[in-house]
């Protein structure tokens, strides 16, 4: 079997007629987590953007072919039920619509995608209890709107619960350690750990070391003007840390 999730070949893209990433190239196996690091304006968001199909992002290069299928050609929607998920660095709020309403329906959009039957009513609350208790969220959290009135923390944590409900082969966390106290920051990469398994892998895109503290990496990759420069096991982090970007690129 062929364990290669995502390869990246020679990937452009633009925003606005100005060209972002610059010809990366990235191949990521199944049960890899990889952590994609530089400083700001170097096309860490882009890159995340890009995979999850956002519009406002043009490709004009290159090639992403995930799970064998051309990624580029495929619908965001299609791109989810394939297995991908996004977790923003900057999560949207969703007035008048209720957490447990919009898992309902992107958990049975999946399942429908599948060909599977809808879940039932009292085995999709059981889910939700249980993966709401793993990211240690209140259950009254489920009658609340989407990120309405949610702290930094909160929204993060509803990232890694939709995270958890979807259960996605492929997991990009774009900058998800921002904004983060250290008590949400365990939280989080706990349940990110959790999760963790020999046939899923995870992008975590990050400034700074401490996400990775929690997170372990087996690969390391610092971004800079839109390519990557230099790729390392997880002592390129310390390396960052202690000379910063210019020094080591």
């Amino acid at each position: 079997m062929n364990d290669i999730l995502l390869e990246i070949r020679g990937l452009r893209a633009s925003v606005e007629d100005k060209e972002i990433l610059k010809g990366v190239d990235l191949t990521i196996r199944r049960g890899e987590t990889h952590a994609v690091m530089g400083p700001n304006g170097a096309g860490k968001s882009t890159l995340s953007a890009v995979l999850a199909g956002k519009e406002n992002f043009t490709v004009t290069a290159g090639s992403v072919t995930f799970l064998g299928q051309d990624l580029l050609k495929m619908s965001p929607e299609e791109r989810s039920w394939a297995g991908i998920f996004l977790s923003f660095q900057y999560p949207v709020e969703i007035s008048g619509v209720s957490i447990t309403n919009f898992m309902k329906t992107a958990v049975n959009s999946h399942r429908q995608a599948k060909g599977l039957e809808p879940m039932k009513a009292g085995e999709f609350l059981k889910l939700m209890r249980e993966k709401m208790a793993f990211v240690q969220m209140k259950p009254e959290f489920a009658k609340r709107e989407v990120n309405v009135g949610f702290s930094g923390g909160e929204k993060k944590r509803n990232e890694i619960f939709q995270m958890a409900m979807l259960d996605p082969t492929l997991s990009i966390l774009d900058e998800t350690d921002s904004g983060l106290d250290v008590d949400a920051l365990r939280i989080v990469a706990s349940g990110v750990n959790a999760l963790r398994s020999p046939e899923k892998s995870v992008i975590v895109i990050t400034h700074y070391q401490r996400l990775l503290d929690y997170i372990v990496p087996d690969f390391v990759h610092v971004l800079k003007d839109g390519r990557i420069v230099k790729s390392a096991g997880r002592e390129l982090v310390g390396e960052i840390e202690e000379k910063g970007y210019d020094s080591i690129c």
